[in-house]
């Protein structure tokens, strides 16, 4: 029997368009086209403004033969032109590919040559890296140099051209197309490669413009809303946050550098509402200047993710005033997928208790379809009670493509219709998942497991530690045993001993760190520990 809904009820072009977070910004030009869109430094850009030089930047590429299926990187840290990059490539068709600036130039150039790309923009801060990095690409890029007038440093151009003379021989009025496909590639992003070579993460125009809604639901966003980019634009697309701001027709202050100084102030001079990072940035404010601190003399919303956030830190944050949302997800999902939604009757509970809530990720964002902890032999769900492990698992309109040029990879991340995160958590009564380890992560010592993240927690009670983390030291009798690694607050001082017994008197004793390493953390440039060096280190000891 013919469904009638299906009669002569088809697609055409009044009732079908691909979704792409492109077209916010043309609807920004024409609505707010002069409300500031970038503050950097002395800058101070509109939306209409922005559009043009997005326009500029995508006449020019097509122009130089770049368009469907061809990648544009881009080496810099979160400026103007980093911005519109995620605007101006997709205009003209072609793949975004922002590359991490901490990076080796063997793995810069890995990234080169497996994504293809075909240009590559460069701040001039990272041109040493780039030219080396070129020398391994058998088919170098093109470079165009990013003279950045906030950067005063050292730095020679490498390219054959500047990105403001690129810029002036593009058209402000280029009549681009939105994508035939909105399942069409809209950015590459690689992952950290801990183990081997970075995997190419391809994520598409409708999970980017959905993506984009989520973020402003979660973070309560709108038009008066002033983001300060204490996130790398070039991880994950900035969690899709560069396309969010386009949306809610918000404000975008650049910042180069995340340094205290430089984040309180922006935060006072500009009346910064929203800001993200990984807990490490959330860890360098508490730890900031009492002078630093007191710039904060408004509400402001800190979304924090890429590790659980230890709940000291996140009362601590309270205490100043900053209101801190705990999200999850991966590059393989656009960012933060999940979040910690908030009721209103928590508001009454203690500082301590509010904490504990929040360092959970939650359930899932109104744009995921599916989160659930699973068995990962069985997919068979584990029960809410807040201590059976499982593996988080996901589906939906935000969840990659699949890893270019990696048929084996995509196919074991989707295995059985989800995608496996292999991150480890159990669900509380209420539904919300915690998370409790990395499945690389977690140690196991007498057949007991043992939470990194649980002593991590733990560790950053002590009053004199700023940092720790833990892994597994292989150990001859127990299998493995936890070795923390500390980095403590500068004139503090704490004893192996000190930390050990203070773990003692709080944790079950096969839980107690048999080993402490002070020292700093080895990081990633998003802020994650690397905790496949200290695997190492602690193998060592």
């Amino acid at each position: 029997m013919s469904n009638p809904f299906d009669d002569q009820l088809d697609k055409n072009p009044a009732n079908f368009v691909a979704l792409s977070p492109v077209s916010f910004l043309a609807r920004c030009a024409e609505v707010y086209p002069d409300k500031t869109a970038l503050i950097h430094g002395a800058l101070r850009q509109t939306w209409a403004q922005t559009y043009a030089r997005c326009c500029r930047l995508a006449s020019v590429l097509v122009r130089n033969g770049i368009g469907l299926g061809d990648t544009v990187a881009v080496l810099a840290p979160n400026t103007p032109a980093m911005y519109e990059a995620h605007f101006g490539v997709p205009m003209a068709g072609a793949v975004l590919n922002t590359i991490n600036v901490r990076l080796d130039a063997a793995t810069i150039g890995f990234i080169l040559t497996h994504g293809g790309a075909k240009l590559l923009l460069v701040d001039r801060e990272f041109a040493a890296v780039a030219a080396e990095a070129i020398t391994r690409c058998e088919r170098p890029p093109r470079v165009i140099d990013i003279d950045d007038p906030m950067y005063d440093g050292e730095g020679a151009r490498i390219g054959d051209l500047d990105y403001e003379a690129l810029l002036a021989s593009g058209d402000p009025r280029f009549r681009w197309q939105l994508p035939r496909d909105e399942w069409q590639a809209i950015a590459l992003n690689y992952t950290s490669g801990t183990t081997g070579n970075p995997k190419g993460v391809v994520i598409h125009h409708r999970g980017a413009y959905l993506n984009s809604f989520g973020n402003a639901v979660a973070s309560v966003m709108g038009p008066s809303s002033v983001y300060l980019w204490t996130l790398p634009m070039f991880h994950c697309n900035g969690w899709s946050f560069t396309w969010t701001m386009a949306l809610i027709a918000g404000t975008n202050v650049c910042l180069r550098r995340v340094e205290t100084r430089a984040i309180f102030e922006a935060i006072h001079r500009h009346r910064v509402t929203h800001l993200c990072g990984a807990p490490i940035v959330l860890n360098m404010m508490i730890n900031a200047p009492d002078a630093e601190r007191a710039l904060v003399e408004h509400p402001l919303e800190a979304m924090t993710g890429g590790a659980a956030p230890p709940a000291a830190v996140i009362a601590r944050m309270e205490q100043m005033g900053i209101a801190v949302t705990h999200l999850y997800g991966l590059t393989e999902t656009y960012g933060p997928s999940v979040a910690c939604a908030w009721h209103e009757e928590w508001d009454a509970l203690p500082l301590a208790e509010r904490a504990r809530l929040k360092s959970r990720v939650g359930v899932r964002k109104a744009i995921m379809e599916e989160v659930s902890v699973l068995d990962p032999v069985t997919l068979e769900p584990v029960p809410h009670d807040g201590a059976t492990l499982g593996e988080v698992m996901m589906r939906g309109n935000v969840v990659m493509r699949g890893y270019l040029k990696n048929p084996r990879a995509s196919a074991e991340s989707f295995a059985g219709g989800w995608y496996h995160t292999g991150d480890l958590g159990v669900v509380h009564p209420d539904g919300y998942i915690q998370i409790k380890d990395r499945s690389k992560d977690i140690i196991i010592s007498g057949g007991e497991n043992i939470s990194s993240i649980e002593l991590e927690d733990m560790l950053y009670r002590h009053p004199a530690v700023l940092e720790a983390a833990v892994v597994a030291r292989p150990d001859v009798h127990w299998g493995e045993t936890p070795c923390a690694f500390v980095a403590l607050k500068p004139a503090a001082s704490a004893t192996e001993a000190d930390i050990i017994a203070f773990c003692r008197e709080r944790l079950a004793g096969f839980k107690v760190p048999r080993a402490v390493v002070f020292g700093p953390l080895p990081k990633t440039a998003t802020g994650k520990v690397q905790k496949y060096v200290l695997r190492e280190r602690a193998a060592l000891i």
